[in-house]
């Protein structure tokens, strides 16, 4: 994947920080609310958004919620960018509310700790991360910033309803890889406890805090151990395959035969086409009222 320019990172973040700035003072909003995971993408948005908000007088209002599978190196490196970056930042902890919204799916036949249950409380544990917030929001009379980004997007990896329920969406436009590169960016700009604190993300495995996997890549491309050291690599991997999928530079039958090449033997690309319907939302079924 091609690098990001310096040029090219100051344009990224210029952008995100005007377009987020206009939106705000068009809606004449007063907070904006994010979850804290430990991860890479919500720290990049508490770094980008925090200048925002600090410009405007407004709370960047950050909350660690926890709910059962969170590590505890997870939570420290969340603590810390709510530290640096948050103007209100706490700590939840969901464990409890978690076990009774659990015993739905006891009630539909048991627990079984398979792959499919696992995703189902990760479910869960999402919408009820995405409550918590978009009450928090409407308390302050805020919005819900989003930590979704593009890799992400395309791969379907995340919750209806869930992580991808935003009413904007800083970083959906940035490949996991570019994710890390502004990463680093900002970081060297920063104060020594704020770049430790972003830097901590960068180096971390990439994972969902739902339990579901030790790794999100274990869900996405199940052999990436073998080729990286770490999920950064990996990403990087999947960030390549996209971008080799979606290039129309060919003539018609060499792009054909590439991507029914990766149709038929890329993860990664039947995770995309399987998950379509992810991104396209809900079906809204078309009424004909014409009388016959």
């Amino acid at each position: 994947m091609k690098k990001l320019t310096e040029s090219e990172k100051i344009n990224i973040v210029s952008n995100i920080r005007s377009i987020t700035k206009k939106y705000i003072q068009d809606n004449k909003l007063k907070s904006l609310v994010i979850g804290v995971s430990g991860g890479i993408d919500s720290g990049l948005d508490c770094a980008l958004l925090k200048p925002v908000c600090d410009e405007l007088g407004i709370p960047l209002i950050g909350r660690s919620i926890t709910i059962e599978s969170n590590k505890a190196d997870e939570i420290e490196r969340a603590r810390n960018i709510g530290k640096c970056f948050c103007t209100d930042f706490k700590e939840v902890d969901l464990t409890d509310q978690f076990h009774v919204l659990k015993g739905f799916d006891d009630m539909e036949g048991g627990i079984d700790y398979s792959i499919p249950y696992k995703i189902r409380m990760g479910n869960i544990k999402a919408r009820m991360r995405m409550i918590y917030l978009y009450n928090l929001a409407s308390r302050t009379g805020g919005i819900v910033a989003g930590t979704e980004n593009l890799t992400e997007h395309y791969l379907g990896f995340f919750t209806k309803n869930g992580d991808e329920a935003s009413d904007i969406e800083p970083i959906r436009g940035l490949w996991k890889t570019e994710v890390y590169a502004i990463s680093e960016y900002l970081a060297s700009k920063m104060k020594k406890e704020e770049s430790d604190a972003l830097i901590a993300c960068v180096l971390c495995n990439a994972t969902d805090g739902l339990g579901i996997s030790s790794t999100d890549l274990d869900q996405i491309l199940p052999d990436w151990r073998d080729r990286h050291s770490s999920t950064r690599g990996g990403y990087e991997e999947v960030d390549d395959i996209f971008i080799d999928y979606f290039n129309t530079d060919l003539d018609i039958v060499e792009l054909y035969e590439k991507n029914k090449n990766l149709r038929e033997n890329s993860p990664v690309i039947q995770r995309h086409i399987r998950t379509q319907f992810k991104r396209d939302g809900a079906l809204i079924i078309k009424i004909d009222k014409t009388i016959r």
